[in-house]
Protein backbone atom coordinates (compact mmCIF):
# COMPACT_ATOMS: atom_id res chain seq x y z
CA UNK A 1 0.00 0.00 0.00
CA UNK A 2 1.53 3.34 -0.82
CA UNK A 3 0.63 6.27 1.38
CA UNK A 4 -1.53 9.13 -0.75
CA UNK A 5 0.31 12.40 -0.11
CA UNK A 6 -2.32 15.72 -0.54
CA UNK A 7 -1.63 17.78 -3.67
CA UNK A 8 -0.12 21.15 -3.06
CA UNK A 9 -2.93 22.84 -3.98
CA UNK A 10 -5.06 21.13 -1.44
CA UNK A 11 -3.41 23.50 1.65
CA UNK A 12 -5.74 25.62 3.02
CA UNK A 13 -5.40 29.08 1.13
CA UNK A 14 -4.76 32.20 4.12
CA UNK A 15 -8.43 33.30 3.98
CA UNK A 16 -9.42 30.11 5.28
CA UNK A 17 -6.48 29.59 7.81
CA UNK A 18 -7.77 32.77 9.70
CA UNK A 19 -11.35 31.42 10.63
CA UNK A 20 -8.99 28.72 11.74
CA UNK A 21 -6.56 30.18 14.08
CA UNK A 22 -9.59 32.70 15.49
CA UNK A 23 -11.26 29.02 16.90
CA UNK A 24 -7.61 27.71 18.55
CA UNK A 25 -7.09 31.00 19.79
CA UNK A 26 -11.10 31.12 21.76
CA UNK A 27 -10.44 27.75 22.95
CA UNK A 28 -6.94 28.69 24.74
CA UNK A 29 -8.94 31.39 25.80
CA UNK A 30 -11.90 29.84 27.16
CA UNK A 31 -9.37 27.21 28.64
CA UNK A 32 -7.58 29.90 31.06
CA UNK A 33 -10.18 29.75 34.06
CA UNK A 34 -9.59 33.46 35.18
CA UNK A 35 -10.12 34.46 32.24
CA UNK A 36 -13.51 32.71 31.76
CA UNK A 37 -14.64 34.04 34.99
CA UNK A 38 -14.01 37.24 33.68
CA UNK A 39 -15.44 37.33 30.51
CA UNK A 40 -18.66 35.68 32.07
CA UNK A 41 -18.84 38.57 34.94
CA UNK A 42 -18.54 41.14 32.24
CA UNK A 43 -21.40 39.78 29.87
CA UNK A 44 -23.28 39.99 32.78
CA UNK A 45 -22.48 43.62 33.45
CA UNK A 46 -22.71 44.38 30.07
CA UNK A 47 -26.06 42.69 30.19
CA UNK A 48 -27.48 44.32 33.54
CA UNK A 49 -25.95 48.04 31.74
CA UNK A 50 -28.23 47.64 28.37
CA UNK A 51 -31.72 45.87 30.18
CA UNK A 52 -31.48 47.47 33.58
CA UNK A 53 -34.61 49.73 32.48
CA UNK A 54 -36.37 46.27 31.96
CA UNK A 55 -34.79 45.14 35.75
CA UNK A 56 -35.43 48.12 38.23
CA UNK A 57 -37.45 46.81 40.97
CA UNK A 58 -38.29 50.60 41.62
CA UNK A 59 -37.90 52.58 38.73
CA UNK A 60 -38.65 56.33 40.09
CA UNK A 61 -35.28 55.85 42.45
CA UNK A 62 -33.40 56.13 39.88
CA UNK A 63 -33.15 59.89 39.55
CA UNK A 64 -34.28 62.39 42.83
CA UNK A 65 -37.21 60.03 44.24
CA UNK A 66 -37.40 60.89 48.02
CA UNK A 67 -39.14 58.53 50.19
CA UNK A 68 -39.10 59.57 53.71
CA UNK A 69 -41.04 56.31 55.30
CA UNK A 70 -38.17 54.09 54.15
CA UNK A 71 -35.13 55.62 54.66
CA UNK A 72 -32.07 53.67 55.10
CA UNK A 73 -33.31 50.36 55.49
CA UNK A 74 -31.38 47.33 55.17
CA UNK A 75 -31.41 44.85 52.80
CA UNK A 76 -34.85 42.88 53.09
CA UNK A 77 -37.11 40.87 50.31
CA UNK A 78 -38.20 44.01 49.58
CA UNK A 79 -35.52 45.64 49.13
CA UNK A 80 -32.33 43.40 48.36
CA UNK A 81 -29.44 46.02 48.79
CA UNK A 82 -31.66 48.35 51.37
CA UNK A 83 -32.55 52.21 50.76
CA UNK A 84 -30.26 55.06 50.95
CA UNK A 85 -30.63 58.01 52.85
CA UNK A 86 -33.55 59.43 50.74
CA UNK A 87 -35.08 56.32 51.03
CA UNK A 88 -34.32 55.12 46.99
CA UNK A 89 -33.62 51.10 46.41
CA UNK A 90 -29.61 50.81 46.23
CA UNK A 91 -29.96 47.91 43.95
CA UNK A 92 -31.89 50.05 41.12
CA UNK A 93 -29.16 52.53 41.40
CA UNK A 94 -26.54 50.55 41.28
CA UNK A 95 -28.43 48.61 38.14
CA UNK A 96 -28.40 52.38 36.81
CA UNK A 97 -24.93 52.76 37.40
CA UNK A 98 -23.86 49.91 35.48
CA UNK A 99 -24.48 51.91 32.14
CA UNK A 100 -22.55 54.61 32.99
CA UNK A 101 -19.66 53.49 34.47
CA UNK A 102 -19.25 51.02 31.72
CA UNK A 103 -19.73 53.54 28.70
CA UNK A 104 -17.12 55.54 30.85
CA UNK A 105 -14.63 53.05 30.50
CA UNK A 106 -15.41 52.04 26.52
CA UNK A 107 -15.61 55.82 25.90
CA UNK A 108 -12.46 57.04 27.75
CA UNK A 109 -9.87 54.70 26.09
CA UNK A 110 -11.53 55.10 22.71
CA UNK A 111 -10.86 59.16 23.10
CA UNK A 112 -7.56 57.60 24.36
CA UNK A 113 -6.50 55.18 21.75
CA UNK A 114 -7.93 57.68 18.65
CA UNK A 115 -5.55 60.76 20.46
CA UNK A 116 -2.63 58.37 21.69
CA UNK A 117 -1.95 56.05 18.67
CA UNK A 118 -1.65 58.21 15.98
CA UNK A 119 1.13 60.69 18.39
CA UNK A 120 3.05 57.28 19.17
CA UNK A 121 3.08 56.28 15.52
CA UNK A 122 4.54 59.43 14.50
CA UNK A 123 7.04 60.23 16.71
CA UNK A 124 8.31 56.64 16.51
CA UNK A 125 7.96 56.39 12.23
CA UNK A 126 9.68 59.71 11.38
CA UNK A 127 12.26 60.00 14.67
CA UNK A 128 14.14 62.97 15.25
CA UNK A 129 12.82 66.46 15.84
CA UNK A 130 9.29 65.17 15.53
CA UNK A 131 9.78 62.18 17.93
CA UNK A 132 11.82 64.26 20.67
CA UNK A 133 8.79 67.03 20.88
CA UNK A 134 5.99 64.36 21.03
CA UNK A 135 7.21 62.24 23.04
CA UNK A 136 8.74 65.00 25.38
CA UNK A 137 4.58 66.48 25.64
CA UNK A 138 3.62 63.14 26.45
CA UNK A 139 6.37 62.65 29.34
CA UNK A 140 4.91 65.96 30.77
CA UNK A 141 1.63 64.29 30.97
CA UNK A 142 3.38 61.15 32.34
CA UNK A 143 5.05 62.95 34.82
CA UNK A 144 1.54 63.47 36.77
CA UNK A 145 -0.53 60.73 38.63
CA UNK A 146 -3.27 60.17 36.43
CA UNK A 147 -6.15 60.96 39.48
CA UNK A 148 -4.49 64.50 39.73
CA UNK A 149 -4.28 65.37 36.64
CA UNK A 150 -7.77 64.33 35.70
CA UNK A 151 -9.18 65.70 38.81
CA UNK A 152 -7.72 69.06 38.06
CA UNK A 153 -9.10 69.36 34.59
CA UNK A 154 -12.42 68.12 35.63
CA UNK A 155 -12.23 70.84 38.63
CA UNK A 156 -11.25 73.46 35.73
CA UNK A 157 -13.77 72.34 33.10
CA UNK A 158 -16.79 72.30 35.84
CA UNK A 159 -18.14 69.33 37.79
CA UNK A 160 -20.19 66.60 35.52
CA UNK A 161 -20.22 63.29 34.38
CA UNK A 162 -19.56 64.32 30.91
CA UNK A 163 -16.50 66.73 31.63
CA UNK A 164 -15.04 63.91 33.85
CA UNK A 165 -15.04 61.48 30.74
CA UNK A 166 -13.30 64.53 29.16
CA UNK A 167 -10.62 65.10 31.65
CA UNK A 168 -10.01 61.31 31.44
CA UNK A 169 -9.81 61.34 27.82
CA UNK A 170 -7.17 63.90 28.01
CA UNK A 171 -5.07 61.97 30.57
CA UNK A 172 -5.12 58.52 29.28
CA UNK A 173 -3.77 59.27 26.00
CA UNK A 174 -0.46 59.18 27.09
CA UNK A 175 -0.79 55.46 27.85
CA UNK A 176 -1.70 54.50 24.57
CA UNK A 177 1.18 57.05 22.76
CA UNK A 178 3.67 55.65 24.60
CA UNK A 179 2.77 52.09 23.60
CA UNK A 180 2.40 53.05 20.37
CA UNK A 181 5.79 54.71 20.06
CA UNK A 182 7.68 51.62 21.39
CA UNK A 183 5.56 49.30 18.88
CA UNK A 184 6.55 51.26 15.84
CA UNK A 185 10.42 51.38 16.83
CA UNK A 186 10.15 47.57 17.31
CA UNK A 187 8.37 46.91 13.81
CA UNK A 188 9.28 50.02 11.10
CA UNK A 189 12.15 48.09 10.38
CA UNK A 190 10.81 44.91 9.61
CA UNK A 191 10.94 43.65 6.17
CA UNK A 192 7.14 43.87 5.39
CA UNK A 193 7.85 47.32 6.09
CA UNK A 194 10.81 47.63 4.64
CA UNK A 195 9.76 45.92 0.92
CA UNK A 196 6.43 48.70 1.22
CA UNK A 197 8.51 51.40 1.20
CA UNK A 198 10.39 50.49 -1.65
CA UNK A 199 7.42 49.76 -3.66
CA UNK A 200 6.38 53.21 -3.24
CA UNK A 201 3.81 52.92 -0.69
CA UNK A 202 3.32 56.38 1.41
CA UNK A 203 4.19 56.80 4.84
CA UNK A 204 0.50 57.06 5.94
CA UNK A 205 0.20 53.71 4.32
CA UNK A 206 2.86 52.24 5.64
CA UNK A 207 2.31 53.31 9.56
CA UNK A 208 -1.91 52.82 9.15
CA UNK A 209 -1.82 49.47 7.00
CA UNK A 210 1.12 47.82 7.61
CA UNK A 211 2.74 48.87 10.99
CA UNK A 212 -0.42 49.72 13.08
CA UNK A 213 -2.75 46.43 12.51
CA UNK A 214 0.62 44.11 14.16
CA UNK A 215 0.37 46.42 17.07
CA UNK A 216 -3.64 45.49 17.65
CA UNK A 217 -2.48 42.77 20.21
CA UNK A 218 -0.82 44.95 22.64
CA UNK A 219 -3.36 47.46 21.98
CA UNK A 220 -6.26 45.33 22.99
CA UNK A 221 -4.15 44.27 26.01
CA UNK A 222 -3.56 47.86 27.09
CA UNK A 223 -7.12 48.55 26.47
CA UNK A 224 -8.83 45.93 28.45
CA UNK A 225 -6.66 46.15 31.38
CA UNK A 226 -6.55 50.15 31.49
CA UNK A 227 -10.70 50.06 30.96
CA UNK A 228 -10.80 49.37 34.77
CA UNK A 229 -8.22 51.72 35.66
CA UNK A 230 -10.45 54.28 33.84
CA UNK A 231 -13.23 53.03 35.15
CA UNK A 232 -11.38 53.13 39.14
CA UNK A 233 -10.51 56.62 38.87
CA UNK A 234 -13.79 58.01 37.05
CA UNK A 235 -15.54 56.95 40.31
CA UNK A 236 -13.37 58.09 42.44
CA UNK A 237 -13.41 61.68 40.84
CA UNK A 238 -17.07 61.26 41.79
CA UNK A 239 -16.30 60.62 44.85
CA UNK A 240 -14.27 63.07 45.50
CA UNK A 241 -16.99 65.87 44.25
CA UNK A 242 -15.34 66.62 41.09
CA UNK A 243 -17.68 64.51 38.89
CA UNK A 244 -21.35 63.50 38.50
CA UNK A 245 -23.34 65.44 40.32
CA UNK A 246 -26.89 64.22 42.39
CA UNK A 247 -29.09 62.47 41.85
CA UNK A 248 -27.19 60.99 38.96
CA UNK A 249 -27.47 56.98 39.69
CA UNK A 250 -22.77 56.98 39.48
CA UNK A 251 -21.55 54.30 41.40
CA UNK A 252 -18.57 56.75 42.81
CA UNK A 253 -21.31 58.97 44.11
CA UNK A 254 -23.23 56.62 45.69
CA UNK A 255 -20.25 55.52 47.66
CA UNK A 256 -19.46 59.00 48.54
CA UNK A 257 -23.21 59.64 50.07
CA UNK A 258 -23.43 56.77 52.20
CA UNK A 259 -20.12 57.18 53.42
CA UNK A 260 -21.48 59.41 56.04
CA UNK A 261 -23.88 56.78 57.93
CA UNK A 262 -21.05 54.57 58.57
CA UNK A 263 -21.02 52.04 60.08
CA UNK A 264 -24.85 51.47 61.50
CA UNK A 265 -25.74 51.93 57.17
CA UNK A 266 -23.14 49.83 55.71
CA UNK A 267 -25.22 48.90 52.66
CA UNK A 268 -25.52 52.36 50.72
CA UNK A 269 -21.47 52.13 50.78
CA UNK A 270 -21.16 48.38 50.18
CA UNK A 271 -22.87 47.47 47.25
CA UNK A 272 -21.88 49.94 44.52
CA UNK A 273 -18.62 49.66 46.43
CA UNK A 274 -18.90 45.38 45.51
CA UNK A 275 -19.91 46.57 41.86
CA UNK A 276 -16.67 48.61 41.25
CA UNK A 277 -14.52 45.68 42.57
CA UNK A 278 -16.35 43.69 40.39
CA UNK A 279 -16.17 45.16 36.78
CA UNK A 280 -12.14 46.32 37.30
CA UNK A 281 -11.69 42.85 38.52
CA UNK A 282 -13.31 41.31 35.84
CA UNK A 283 -11.53 43.70 32.95
CA UNK A 284 -8.38 42.91 34.73
CA UNK A 285 -9.03 39.17 34.45
CA UNK A 286 -9.71 39.48 30.92
CA UNK A 287 -6.74 41.59 30.21
CA UNK A 288 -4.57 39.06 31.74
CA UNK A 289 -6.23 36.42 29.43
CA UNK A 290 -5.45 38.29 26.42
CA UNK A 291 -1.95 38.62 27.11
CA UNK A 292 -1.07 35.12 27.65
CA UNK A 293 -3.24 34.22 24.66
CA UNK A 294 -1.03 36.53 22.47
CA UNK A 295 2.26 35.95 24.65
CA UNK A 296 1.81 32.17 23.37
CA UNK A 297 1.32 33.04 19.81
Amino acid sequence: MTDTIAPPDMALPDDDLVPVERGRNLKRFLRNRPALIGATLMLVLLFCAIFAPLMYPYPEDVADAVHFDRMLQPPSWDYWMGTDETGRDVLTRVLAGAKLSLAMGGIVIAMAVVIGVPVGLVAGYYGGKIEAVLMRITDVFSSIPALVLALAISVVLGSSFANAILALGLVWWRVFARLAHGQTLSLKSENYVTAARQMGASDLRIMFREILPNMASPLLVAASLDAGAVILIGTSISFLGAGASPPTAEWGLMVAGGRHYLPGAWWPSLFPGLAIFVTVMSLNLIGDGLRDLFAGD
